[in-house]
């Protein structure tokens, strides 16, 4: 019989099997190949969760706070909103000098399932949410004229950066995002 332990750790085997595979190949990624990259029979998975959608959600779920955390600013209490908001479009661009890079994996789970009720949808649209949020309160911070367009500009930005540096049709060491971020904070009279 299965302890708490083994059960704990096949989970969190599942959902790193699902993190890794869904983002290297798509949410679309089979049952099989995610119990074997986890080492998990599809019984074990199913006991765990309820379907492959509900572990798909679940590893987005678990992902965002490590995810948030590295668009942080590392000393939020001292830089300026300015600061805090390049600080994104700079973690984006070293991410996306990496050759495994291929986006932001909360844009990528919304463009490949196209159903905004599914599971892993729900999450992932909250994760976004979350960001433009952030965003907002970073330009009502640094006195923008219209904080809501900003952060909705700059998450367009942050969407289509990632995008295009994760499908290789685009490098962005050569400072473009945030020369762009500037050039609308700039425009939107953000000190």
């Amino acid at each position: 019989m299965a302890t708490t332990t083994d059960k704990a750790s096949s989970r969190d085997r599942l959902l790193d099997a699902a993190a890794r595979l869904s983002y290297r190949d798509g949410v679309f990624v089979g049952i099989e190949a995610l119990c074997r990259e986890a080492g998990v029979s599809k019984r074990s998975m199913y006991q765990l969760f309820d379907s492959k959608d509900a572990m798909l959600a679940a590893s987005l779920e678990r992902r965002a706070p490590w995810y948030e955390a590295q668009l942080a600013h590392p000393h939020p209490e001292t830089a300026t909103p300015r600061e805090r908001i390049l600080h994104v479009f700079e973690q984006v661009t070293k991410a996306a000098a990496d050759p495994d890079y291929h986006g932001c994996p909360y844009l990528a789970v919304l463009v490949e399932l196209k159903d905004p009720e599914h599971p892993a949808s729900v999450v992932a649209r909250g994760v976004k949410d979350h960001l433009t949020q952030t965003f907002r309160a970073e330009a009502e911070r640094g006195g923008a004229h219209d904080p809501g367009l900003l952060a909705r500009q700059l998450v367009l930005i942050f969407d289509g950066a990632s995008a295009r540096a994760g499908a290789k049709v685009e490098n962005l060491d050569d400072g473009l995002a945030t020369a762009t971020v500037t050039a609308l904070m700039d425009a939107a009279g953000m000190d």
